[in-house]
C-alpha cells in the first residue's frame, strides 16, 4: 500500500512538473507582433485594390484615384507609414488577403452573412442597392419580373452573383422560366462592354457605380429595376488583426464626425451614403 502511494505520488509530481515546463514554454515564447507595430517598422502599409469600380477606385493616367483611395490616404498617413496599392482582380484579393499577401483589402466589398464569418469587415464606407441596367432604348425591362428569358451578366465572385443567381432561382419557382443565362465576368466594366456591344441584355453592378456610369455616358443605358437588398460596403482585414481593424474603424469614424466622409461622397458620388457605426455585421460575425 505504501508502495502504491508513493507511485501515485511521483506521478501526481511528474505531472505537475510537465504541466509547469509547458506553461513555462508558452510564456517564455514572444508573442505575435501586432500588425500596426509591424506596419510602422516597415514604414509602408501594403493594401490590396480592384481599382475598376469606378468612382469608389478605379485607374486613371497611370494611377488608382477614387473615392476609397481617399480615404485610404487618411489612413496611411494616420499610421506616418507611406502607402503601396496593389491593382488586383477581384476573385484574388480575399484569397491573398488570408494568404497574408498584404495587410487588408481597401477596395467595395459588400458585406453579407458568407464573408463576415470568414473575413473581419471594417465599419462600413459607403452602401449599394443591386441595380439592373439595360440599354437606353430597350425597354423590356421594367420590373424584376422581366429578366425572365434575358441574358444577364455581373462581375465573377462579386456580392451581385449570389443576388442575381437568387433571383433567377425565384423567378424559375415561381414559373416564370428564369433568365435565359447568367454570363459572368471578371471586372464590372466588362459587363458595361458586353451590354452597350448587345451580347448581354442587362447586368447588374452597384447602386452607385451605376450612377456614375450614368452621368459619364449619358444615353447609354438605363436603370431598369433593382434586385435583392441594399447592402454595406466595407473594407476587409484579417479576424487575427484586431488593432488594425480598430485602428481602420476609429479613422472612419473621425472622418465621419468631422464631416469630411460626406464631403467625399458628395465629391464623387454627388449624393451622401449610409455609414452606420452598429448593426452592420450579420450574425455570426468575425
Amino acid at each position: 500500500m505504501a508502495n502504491q502511494l508513493m507511485r501515485s505520488l511521483l506521478l501526481a509530481c511528474c505531472a505537475c512538473a510537465v504541466a509547469a515546463c509547458t506553461r513555462s514554454g508558452h510564456s517564455s515564447g514572444p508573442a505575435p507582433e501586432p500588425l500596426l507595430s509591424k506596419i510602422r517598422s516597415r514604414g509602408a502599409l501594403i493594401v490590396a485594390t480592384e481599382a475598376a469600380l469606378e468612382p469608389f477606385e478605379f485607374v486613371r493616367n497611370g494611377q488608382i484615384v477614387g473615392y476609397n483611395k481617399e480615404i485610404l490616404d487618411c489612413v496611411a498617413a494616420g499610421l506616418g507609414v507611406r502607402l503601396e496599392q496593389i491593382n488586383l482582380p477581384f476573385q484574388g484579393i480575399l484569397p491573398g488577403l488570408i494568404a497574408r499577401k498584404f495587410d487588408f483589402v481597401a477596395t467595395s466589398v459588400t458585406i453579407n452573412a458568407e464573408r463576415a464569418r470568414k473575413y473581419a469587415f471594417t465599419r462600413p464606407i459607403g452602401s449599394a442597392d443591386n441595380t439592373v441596367l439595360v440599354r437606353a432604348n430597350d425597354m423590356r425591362v421594367k420590373t424584376p419580373d422581366d429578366l425572365r428569358g434575358l441574358i444577364v451578366a455581373t462581375q465573377l465572385a462579386s456580392a451581385e452573383q449570389p443576388v442575381v443567381e437568387a433571383h433567377d432561382a425565384q423567378l424559375q419557382r415561381r414559373g416564370l422560366g428564369g433568365y435565359a443565362t447568367i454570363k459572368l465576368f471578371t471586372a464590372f466594366p466588362e459587363t458595361q462592354l458586353a451590354l452597350a456591344s448587345g451580347q448581354v441584355d442587362a447586368i447588374v453592378i452597384a447602386s452607385p457605380a451605376a450612377a456614375v456610369l450614368m452621368k459619364k455616358v449619358p444615353g447609354t443605358y438605363r436603370i431598369a429595376t433593382v434586385i435583392g437588398k441594399a447592402a454595406p460596403l466595407a473594407w476587409v482585414t484579417r479576424p487575427e488583426d484586431p488593432d488594425l481593424r480598430d485602428y481602420i474603424n476609429a479613422k472612419i469614424d473621425e472622418l465621419r464626425d468631422s464631416g469630411k466622409l460626406r464631403e467625399l461622397q458628395l465629391k464623387w458620388f454627388g449624393f451622401v451614403m449610409e455609414t452606420p457605426q452598429e448593426d452592420y455585421l450579420p450574425t455570426g460575425a468575425q
